[in-house]
């Protein structure tokens, strides 16, 4: 049974899940790391931008990362993870999902919980490129989901990929959503509402026939965005029908590479249906690790390089 004892502890202060998660949310700071834009269009005439760091030598090893909900490849547990990785002899390929590098993407849709085909583009792209033999994906929270979907939803998956990282990986979307809607996660809601819906004012001139004022002005909730927008620009009947359809959960028998999940028991973004202890018993591929403690993406450490930076290191050396 892959289900993997953890010896996460961190210090006092930081045994609190909403501690841990704001401030590495907000405050942490990762210095050093020099990260070079590479613009890469997609099949369907969009775009997203890949932002590259690289070993100190040349290395045939590379990790894609990918960010959560509203993130880029800019925030600290992006960057911490690429310096790491790095310093590690592995170059990093941090995502900015359609829309998430500081430009609206062209086209009505965005980026969502599933859309691994974009994920499928950048891989298809580093093939391309032929400069690396190994392929490693790391998921932070929304990434983490579509990573996993991505490698269990597929009868074959490109031989260069050798494993999977998801950390605070959502894997049950409609339980995470629940969690997310209760009081206690009010102001971290609010600030994904927020910033969604800012997104998508501007796309009003763009697409005045699908989107209207009065549409966002109904935009209350995560599950109203879901509605409204994620699941009708991308062929989903509705919020639900966008859940069911896109949790990794499902494919987690499929997964046929190593693949790691790192869930903090605390983690306040997470029902209980996204903790796969079922399937992490019957898949010899799949490891659960569940610290106590962690938050949602909080695994803080005094070095600053996060409990989740040093754990996809030795999974990657030591599992794959």
């Amino acid at each position: 049974m892959p289900f993997v004892s953890s010896n996460y502890n961190p210090p006092l202060l930081f045994k609190s899940g909403h501690f841990s998660t704001v401030y590495s949310g907000l405050i942490r700071r990762v210095n050093g790391l020099i990260q070079e834009r590479e613009r890469l269009e997609l099949p369907d005439g969009d775009f997203l931008d890949m932002d590259w760091s690289y070993a100190r030598k040349t290395s045939n090893r590379v990790v894609i990362l990918l960010h959560g909900l509203e993130g880029h490849g800019q925030r600290p547990y992006i960057t911490g993870s690429a310096k790491h990785f790095n310093q590690n002899g592995y170059d990093a390929c941090a995502v900015n999902f359609r829309g998430c590098s500081g430009e609206t993407n062209k086209m009505y849709r965005s980026y969502h919980s599933g859309s691994t085909e974009d994920l499928d583009a950048v891989v298809q792209y580093i093939l391309r490129l032929q400069k690396h033999s190994e392929i490693y994906i790391k998921g932070v929270s929304l990434g983490g989901n579509l990573a996993l979907k991505y490698i269990g939803e597929r009868s074959e998956i490109p031989k260069e990929i050798k494993g999977v990282i998801g950390i605070s990986v959502p894997c049950d979307l409609y339980s995470s959503l629940k969690e997310l809607l209760k009081p206690r996660n009010y102001l971290y809601a609010e600030r994904f509402r927020r910033h969604l819906t800012d997104k998508l004012r501007l796309k009003l001139p763009l697409f005045p026939n699908k989107i209207s004022k009065e549409d966002i002005k109904r935009i209350k909730t995560l599950k109203d965005f879901d509605d409204i927008y994620t699941s009708k620009a991308h062929g989903f009947t509705n919020a639900l029908d966008y859940y069911e359809k896109c949790s990794c959960l499902q494919f987690l028998a499929n997964i046929k590479i190593p693949a790691l999940i790192i869930n903090a028991r605390n983690d306040s973004f997470l029902g209980p249906e996204c903790f796969p202890y079922k399937e992490a018993k019957e898949n010899p591929k799949l490891y659960l690790e569940v610290p106590k403690y962690g938050g949602h993406v909080g695994f803080y450490n005094r070095t600053n390089i996060y409990h989740n930076e040093t754990r996809a290191i030795k999974f990657v050396e030591e599992v794959i």
